[in-house]
């Protein structure tokens, strides 16, 4: 088993022995982290602390917000503001950039985050979570930053990951070198890393898409799970199962820990949009842990990091997970 060491330690070593990331960034990973406690603890107490139900409000994208929704974009607001670490930060909840106030010191990273990917499962108590992107400035020293900052490939990334509130709380971290998993140990207080250089198998047999959907597919994504749904007498000569909790943390996780595919791809009931999972704030992030992973990312036709974001919330759609399926899927759309 992978020796017990702090989230901490681990990026100690990363900046000094590693010399993979510099301590600013190694300081707001810090706290992005423990922003994710107080929103674990906030979870956790469900109805306890009167954090279930709606908001009565919408946010950017014309969603009806939950509490938690609000609660958890406050709380990665008001860690990361004063830090020192960051010139702005997006979020998925907000429309436009929220800059760092002057009187706190300015750094050069830009950070965006989605605070509670998977909401619409607060209720049921299905795994929900945090998913964070950090991007550097690209003027770094120069005064002021613009939405025009953000607006670059996720290959650019310098970190990624996800905080998933399940049976246990967990935080998944790339900054380039791997995946490496942390598991919240609450009489500690601390994540302490319980999985290093995860693997994601080249082959699987689960897949992972809203079936409800699939009147509205394209040609290519409904060949590939028909093909799937024969089973051992179809195409493939294996039978498949298929996973769909309806929130992208959750069926990632279970691609990290177990392999599988995960697709959430255009339909026609809004033939105009690319897809429905924003680009900057969910699939790029999730794309370069997949990568990282030795996994493979891709929009159906090309590599989901090499996309140029024209928008800062901007929707793709996501076709992620173990190597040869989704190879073989982004086959077919070039067919």
């Amino acid at each position: 088993m992978t020796a017990k060491i702090s989230l901490t330690r681990y990026l100690v070593e990363k900046q000094r022995v590693d010399n993979l990331i510099p301590s600013d960034l190694r300081l707001l990973l810090e706290v992005v982290a423990r922003a994710c406690k107080s929103i674990s603890h906030a979870v956790n107490k469900g109805a306890l602390g009167g954090v279930l139900g709606t908001a009565h409000s919408e946010n950017v994208q014309g969603e009806v917000q939950k509490k938690l929704d609000i609660i958890a974009n406050e709380v990665l607001i008001e860690a990361n503001e004063w830090g020192g670490h960051l010139a702005a930060m997006a979020s998925e909840e907000m429309e436009g950039i929220y800059v760092v106030p002057n009187r706190y010191p300015q750094g050069e990273y830009l950070l965006l985050f989605d605070p509670l990917d998977g909401s619409s499962n607060i209720e049921v108590n299905v795994s929900i979570g945090t998913i964070f992107s950090v991007l550097k400035k690209p003027e770094a020293g120069s005064p002021g930053v613009s939405e025009q900052d953000f607006l670059q490939c996720g290959s650019k990334q310098v970190a990624a990951g996800y905080c998933i509130y399940g049976a246990q709380t967990t935080l998944v971290l790339t900054v380039g070198d791997g995946v490496a998993m942390f598991t919240l140990d609450r009489e500690q207080g601390s994540f302490i890393l319980t999985e290093e250089d995860v693997r994601i198998p080249d082959d699987t047999k689960e897949f992972a898409i809203n079936m409800s959907n699939m009147r509205h597919w394209a040609p290519p994504v409904k060949r590939y799970i028909d093909e799937c749904l024969a089973g051992k007498e179809g195409p493939r000569g294996k039978d498949f199962n298929m996973r769909w909790v309806a929130s992208m943390v959750a069926d990632v996780h279970r691609i990290l820990t177990r392999g599988g595919i995960f697709l959430y791809p255009w339909d026609q009931r809004e033939p105009d949009k690319p897809g429905k999972l924003r680009l900057m704030y969910e699939a790029n992030p999730m794309g370069w842990l997949i990568e990282q992973a030795g996994g493979v990312a891709t929009n159906g036709r090309e590599r989901i990091l090499d996309i140029q974001p024209a928008r800062l919330h901007e929707r793709v759609s996501v076709i992620l997970g173990s190597k040869n399926e989704v190879e073989r899927v982004t086959g077919y759309h070039a067919t």
